[in-house]
């Protein structure tokens, strides 16, 4: 029997063990969904501390249930791992690591490079893979069929290739893992057949594409539309205030229109791990083949250049104080989740810091802030509890994340002066931005 028609009896039957490498805000739902469908899931993570956490039923991550992680490990559908030589027996291998950017803000393909070498140092034919980390088009041919190609190891034969981008959104409610259709391509036939029987077999809808370059720019244009709007949002709120205009009035209004309108809201910058990166990743493409996008370039530009603004702001309120004090409320790149990825939150506290301006935060969410590759000094600085004491010792309260939470009508009591990013309050002592 070929390894095709083995692979394809073994979905099937779902005797088939799936490993997931990589056990964040992608792959640890994606584990817990496949699990839930009735697969035995492997889920493979370095982070010693993670793999601990899962075994003590405890989650890391605030949208994903702790008794869910219980039920399914308890039942040995789930099972977290950290060795890797475990891949040799392991029939399904899905990639969901991250991939930021350098310094430069060019793209980062380490821990896409890193995962493919650990799965071929382990290789078996007959393996399939799928790799869900957002990225450029032309990444699986670059970075996993060029790259077997020189082992003498053929996709279609020796193994079995999909890309199906991820499409978690932290915090909705509305959509779970599962309820979110399921983008998947391949480069031949069987390939195909595979990633859409398995697939098919976990998600309520798949959405089938003609190849692996179709799937891998599908991610990236939904995050440049959601950046360009965004950046062209911010951009307005800025040109509108000088005309004595409020924008979030303007967006109440022009969100009666029952067509041809979507609502963009502005805020402090953009964050997580999609919006302010997968737009570069294309950009960076086209240039590698004499194409400039302008339009994502511009949109970067004009997101990027909201922190300092705000900061600026901050600082001008500053030197009519000889004692000065600011906190910052929000540390999550968007609200009631506590993920604080590329949070433009983040650039200000470390931005202020370095002027040297008494600043703290505030994030229930988010008690203190981890080792952080981009702003080191920001290590260990511990949440400041949101009371009416605390909030009459700042001269100044910024709003940078508006959680749920947050009780605004004692924010706007007891802070003296308020910097709202997110139109959340009116009144005398509120500046908008």
């Amino acid at each position: 029997m070929n390894s095709y028609i083995k692979l394809k009896k073994k979905i099937q039957s779902k005797n088939i063990k799936i490993g997931v490498i990589g056990l964040g805000y992608v792959g640890l739902p994606l584990s817990l969904t496949i699990s839930e469908r009735g697969y035995k899931v492997y889920g493979f993570d370095k982070d010693i501390n993670k793999i601990n956490s899962l075994y003590k039923f405890k989650s890391y991550i605030k949208h994903v249930s702790s008794l869910r992680i219980k039920k399914l490990i308890k039942k040995k559908l789930f099972i977290p791992i950290g060795q890797f030589n475990f891949l040799k027996s392991i029939d399904i291998i899905i990639l969901c690591v991250p991939t930021p950017l350098t310094k430069n803000k060019k793209p980062d393909l380490t821990y896409i490079k890193n995962s493919v070498d650990l799965v071929f140092k382990y290789f078996k034919p007959g393996k399939k893979i799928i790799l869900e980390s957002t990225t450029y088009p032309g990444t699986c041919k670059d970075l996993i069929i060029d790259k077997l190609k020189k082992q003498k190891l053929t996709e279609g034969i020796d193994y079995y290739l999909s890309y199906s981008p991820e499409r978690e959104d932290p915090g909705n409610k509305k959509f779970q893992t599962i309820d979110i259709p399921k983008v998947i391509g391949a480069s031949n036939n069987k390939s195909k057949i595979l990633g859409e029987l398995f697939y098919g077999s976990v998600f309520k809808k798949i959405i089938p594409v003609k190849n692996l370059e179709t799937a891998e720019a599908t991610k990236i244009y939904e995050n440049i539309f959601r950046a360009i709007n965004i950046a062209l949002v911010n951009e307005l709120k800025f040109g509108l205030k000088k005309l004595n205009i409020d924008i979030w009035d303007v967006i109440k209004a022009s969100s009666t229109k029952p067509f041809g309108f979507m609502p963009f809201y502005p805020g402090p910058g953009l964050g997580g791990h999609c919006i302010p990166i997968d737009p570069i990743y294309l950009s960076w493409k086209c240039k590698k083949v004499g194409y400039d996008c302008k339009f994502i370039s511009l949109a970067e530009k004009i997101n990027s250049s909201v922190p300092d603004k705000i900061i600026n702001e901050i600082l001008n309120f500053k030197k009519s104080k000889k004692k000065f004090k600011i906190l910052l409320i929000g540390l999550a790149y968007k609200k009631n989740i506590d993920d604080y990825r590329e949070s433009p939150s983040l650039y200000i506290l470390n931005k202020l810091i370095r002027k040297k301006v008494k600043v703290d935060f505030h994030d229930n969410f988010i008690k203190n802030i981890t080792e952080n590759r981009h702003y080191p000094k920001l290590t260990n600085m511990k949440s400041r509890k949101l009371d009416y004491k605390n909030l009459k010792k700042y001269n100044l309260v910024v709003l940078l994340t508006d959680h749920d939470y947050i009780n605004y009508n004692l924010l706007k009591k007891y802070s003296k002066k308020i910097i709202d990013t997110r139109g959340r309050l009116n009144g005398k002592n509120v500046i908008k931005m």
